[in-house]
Formats: structure tokens, C-alpha cells, sequence
């Protein structure tokens, strides 16, 4: 029972990561770095708790919190894409921005009791021995962050559209030559990675934490982007790499609770010092960076130069 609900704990824990480096993957992958994605999710958890709260109703909430984070994006695409402004400088002001103006929403929320998304139940196939739970008892984010997972694989490496896209990525100039709508494209791939960080941002306040509290994603949007780079822009890697931090994070919870003589100010920080680390191994491979980083990640592109 113990190995269960450690499993349920883990993949609660990584559910929020898995989403967010989904959609954040989608967006480098056209050649945009949208470093405001903790402030899309921290957008999205509160706009989902609120909805969720007035309505009584989790699925409203998470409609909102897809909404909020969608819109956020298209704040970021029309800075940076429209304006071409930096999108280093765009995407930290809009974090700054979705943490300010979700301590606002929020504060008269503070202390209600949340509306808790429930999970599926499935009979005869939860009780299941270790992973029944896991597999056929969990709430229904988890299960659209699997499929969510299949579904963005599938487009980058099975259609001409995703194809088209990762072009898009590896050289702007040469698809807009070929008459490629680059800027279409890049909205559209900022749109989902906004709906994503504000789908996971819901999960943190319907399903991990129900409630809401300031600041409630906790650098996870952070860590979402360092996922996309651990995991070489490729979604498969990125559920794996999701999953490890997940179990990092889960993982020093446990060893707080069984009293290890370590100060718990160190055990928190675990899941970021594994980051660090992470990226830092990760530099380390130029080839394998190089061979598959986005080429034009991060520059801005406008059409009449």
C-alpha cells in the first residue's frame, strides 16, 4: 500500500511539470521562448480556483484556467511576435505580471475551501494490487497529460504540419522564403503552450492543493522550461523527466517526515538543486545540444527585413 500511494503521490507531483514542458516544448520547437510560463500557471491556478469556487463545478475552473493562461499568451505572442520586442525581457515581465495580478484575484479567496476535481474509478480494475490506483484510479488531468504526451509526439514527427513547424524553428528566414505563414505558426503554437501552463496551473488548485494560496506553483514553471531542455526537445523524454523530478520532489517530502537529520530547508530545495544540476550536465554535451536545439530559438522575426 505504501508503494501505491507513493506512485499516486509521484505522478500528482509530476502531472503539473509534465503539461507545462509539454506545451513550453510545442513553442521552442517554432522557434519562441516564452520564459512566462510560471506566470501563465500561477494565472491559470487562480483563475481555475476562482471559476471552480463560484460555480461549484472543477471543469468550469478548468475551462477558466485554460482560458487565463491562453490569454496570457496571446499577450506574449503579440509583444514578441507583433512587436518583436525581446522575448527574454517579455517573458520574465509577464511572469512578474501573472504573479502580481494573481495575488490580486486571489486575495479574497484566501482560506475557501476549493472544489477538488475527483478522480475516475474504475471498478475491478482499481483494486488492482500496487498499480491499479495508478493506472485506472487517478484524477482526469493526469490522464490528458498522457494522452496530451502521445498527442505532441505525433504531431511533431507524424504530420506535415509539425514538420512545418520544427522548420519553422531551425530557420524562420528559409520557410518564410517558401512562403510559410512563420507568424501564424508561432501564434498558434504560443496559444497551446499558454493553454497547457494554465491546465497544469488548474491542476495545482484543483487536484494537488484544492485550495489557494499565493505564489502556489513555486518555481514549477521554471522547471517545466529546464524539463524541455533536460529532455532535448522531445515529448517522450519529457513525460521521464517529469516523472524523475516528480519522485525528487515527492522524495524529500517522505525523508522530512521520517526525521532525517537534514534541515528541511535543504530537503526543499532538492527538486531545483536537481535542476541545476541537470542543466549543468546537460551543457556539458555540446553535440548533442546543438544537434537539437531550435536554431532560431529566441530570435525575433519580422517579415519585411
Amino acid at each position: 500500500m505504501m508503494f501505491e500511494a507513493i506512485l499516486l503521490t509521484v505522478a500528482t507531483a509530476a502531472t503539473p511539470l509534465l503539461i507545462a514542458a509539454l506545451g513550453e516544448l510545442v513553442v521552442e520547437r517554432s522557434g519562441v521562448l516564452n520564459l512566462g510560463v510560471e506566470g501563465m500557471m500561477i494565472m491559470g491556478a487562480v483563475c481555475g480556483f476562482a471559476a471552480a469556487q463560484m460555480t461549484g463545478s472543477a471543469w468550469i475552473g478548468l475551462i477558466a484556467a485554460i482560458c487565463a493562461g491562453a490569454a496570457f499568451s496571446l499577450l506574449f505572442g503579440f509583444l514578441s511576435l507583433t512587436l518583436a520586442t525581446n522575448q527574454y525581457a517579455t517573458g520574465l515581465a509577464l511572469t512578474l505580471l501573472g504573479l502580481g495580478a494573481s495575488a490580486m484575484i486571489g486575495e479574497s479567496f484566501v482560506g475557501m475551501p476549493g472544489v477538488r476535481m475527483q478522480s475516475i474509478s474504475i471498478p475491478g480494475l482499481t483494486e488492482i494490487p500496487f498499480i491499479g490506483k495508478f493506472l485506472f484510479g487517478q484524477d482526469p488531468i493526469f490522464y490528458i497529460s498522457i494522452a496530451l504526451t502521445a498527442a505532441v509526439a505525433w504531431f511533431l514527427f507524424r504530420t506535415k504540419a509539425g514538420l512545418t513547424l520544427r522548420a519553422i524553428g531551425d530557420n524562420h528566414t528559409s520557410a518564410h522564403a517558401l512562403g510559410v505563414p512563420v507568424l501564424r505558426y508561432r501564434y498558434l503554437a504560443v496559444l497551446f503552450g499558454g493553454a497547457c501552463a494554465g491546465l497544469a496551473g488548474a491542476q495545482l488548485s484543483l487536484v494537488y492543493v484544492p485550495q489557494w494560496v499565493e505564489n502556489m506553483t513555486s518555481g514549477r514553471g521554471w522547471i517545466a522550461l529546464a524539463l524541455v531542455v533536460f529532455a532535448s526537445w522531445r515529448p517522450w523524454r519529457v513525460l521521464a523527466g517529469a516523472y524523475l523530478f516528480g519522485a525528487v520532489t515527492i522524495g524529500q517530502l517522505h525523508a522530512q517526515a521520517l526525521g532525517i537529520g537534514i534541515p528541511s530547508q535543504f530537503m526543499s530545495s532538492l527538486p531545483y538543486l536537481a535542476t541545476i544540476i541537470v542543466l549543468v550536465l546537460i551543457s556539458r554535451n555540446k553535440r548533442l545540444t546543438l544537434m537539437n536545439t531550435p536554431a532560431s530559438l529566441g530570435k525575433a522575426f519580422v517579415p519585411d527585413r
